[in-house]
């Protein structure tokens, strides 16, 4: 019901450690045919002058101004059947209460005292509800509904250093209104102050954004998307391993046409922080956009097995047995486990106690099936591999199998060892991701 536009919006949200400004494509109304009951009814908001004018406020971030527009126009619905009458009704409907629930969250963020705060709050999570019962699926309103079910963390404090703290508030105080030159100022005199406050780098780029999203000049839109970059690229050598300015720097090329950057940058912000849903929000919409098909190959091993009281029970899959496809080498992923799980980890993982499902454990058994079915389609004892073994052989060939584990079946255990993975393999994570689960030759 919605159709796709490259526009920034801020989204406050917990990280643990203070406040996170994440980037998200926003859902915008597409056109739609005018509906007579729409036109005529209740609904008539839905071409008036009123929500032209909230919305074009509302696209150039002065949320200040957008709040009481579009408080005027939830109030014009006389319900949600109303709103039901029609599709262009529903749409409008589901447009206007996101808008307005986004709007009064970021407003909540300047609001000192925290009763009026909290009502705020609970007031935009209502709202958003309202809209998602409505039919609005889109990333910015549940990423918005995630963070309202959180802990307010909107009050935390963004630098321990009180000149760069005052200054990145100034700045989002004038990013709130609209004030895109402002707000800018301030995120470099906060960045001056503390060098490596990674919000006001990451934040200046989002306005140099917004700047060049909301003009029409082709040149003054280049070189502002430019400028973005230019901050994005600060905050990423601040910190390369938070998803965030990756994904801004990507939605920058991708508005640009600069398709293939787009796609590195949205690679990147996977690869910064694979454990979290927001870092898959840009490359999944690249590829919406693109028509480009992302996915991991399957690999599935047929076999179980089950560990009660110390004894480790295995199951084999009868149809595997005797088979001419090499499924019976599954056999030794199975078995390599169950060695991991008595004695390998503690010899792989000394300063470790209590026994986990590990990167090296999995990789050793993947790799003893993948290296045994390539011998065996090799020497002829096979002539075709069964789909999960073919395409472990291809990817343990191409030495993706750790990458391929880490981002298509980790597991807790699994994903303990991935920091340390990244550290020395990062461009083996990219190459994955470009090779494999895009299919970029």
């Amino acid at each position: 019901m919605h159709s796709q536009s490259l526009t920034a919006k801020r989204i406050f949200l917990n990280a643990g450690v203070g406040i996170v400004a994440t980037l998200v494509l926003v859902a915008s109304v597409a056109a739609q045919s005018q509906d007579p009951a729409v036109r005529q009814g209740p609904l008539a908001i839905y071409e008036s002058n009123e929500r032209k004018r909230a919305f074009e406020l509302y696209e150039s971030n002065n949320f200040v101004a957008a709040l009481p527009l579009l408080e005027k126009l939830v109030a014009a619905i006389p319900n949600d059947s109303a709103c039901r009458e029609s599709k262009p009704a529903l749409d409008s409907c589901a447009a206007i209460l996101s808008r307005l629930g986004f709007v009064l969250y970021a407003n909540s963020a300047a609001e000192r005292d925290p009763a009026l705060r909290q009502k705020m709050r609970d007031r935009a999570r209502a709202t958003i509800m309202r809209s998602r019962s409505l039919g609005d699926t889109s990333n910015l309103s549940n990423m918005v509904f995630d963070a309202l079910s959180a802990p307010d963390a909107t009050q935390l404090p963004f630098s321990d250093i009180q000149a760069a703290e005052v200054a990145i508030r100034e700045g989002e105080a004038a990013f709130v209104r609209g004030d895109m030159d402002k707000a800018i100022a301030a995120y470099k005199r906060a960045l001056e102050f503390d060098p490596r406050l990674y919000d006001a780098a990451l934040y200046a780029g989002d306005a140099e954004f917004k700047k060049a999203s909301n003009s029409t000049d082709a040149q003054y839109r280049n070189d502002h998307f430019d400028a973005s970059g230019v901050w994005f690229a600060k905050a990423v050598a601040i910190d390369a391993n938070r998803e965030t300015a990756y994904r801004y720097w990507g939605d920058a090329f991708d508005a640009q046409g600069k398709t293939d950057l787009a796609r590195d940058k949205f690679v990147d912000a996977i690869v910064a922080e694979p454990y979290g849903r927001r870092a898959y929000v840009g490359l999944t919409q690249w590829g919406q956009r693109h028509q480009v098909t992302l996915g991991h190959p399957r690999i599935q091993p047929p076999n179980s097995t089950s560990t009660q009281d110390g004894k480790t029970t295995l199951s084999i899959d009868p149809k595997t047995l005797n088979s001419n496809d090499g499924s019976n080498e599954w056999l030794m992923y199975d078995l390599t486990r169950i060695a991991w799980s008595r004695a390998e980890f503690f010899k792989n993982y000394p300063d470790e106690k209590v026994y986990r499902h590990s990167l090296k454990e999995e990789a050793a058994a993947l790799r003893m099936v993948a290296e045994a079915a390539a011998k065996d389609l090799k020497s002829g004892k096979v002539k075709t591999l069964e789909i999960s073994l073919d395409n472990l052989v291809r990817i343990n060939d191409k030495g993706l199998l750790e990458p391929y584990i880490l981002f298509a079946h980790p597991d807790q255990g699994i994903a303990l060892d991935y920091a340390d993975y990244r550290k020395a393999n990062r461009e083996q994570l990219r190459r994955y991701w470009l090779e494999v689960a895009i299919g970029i030759k």
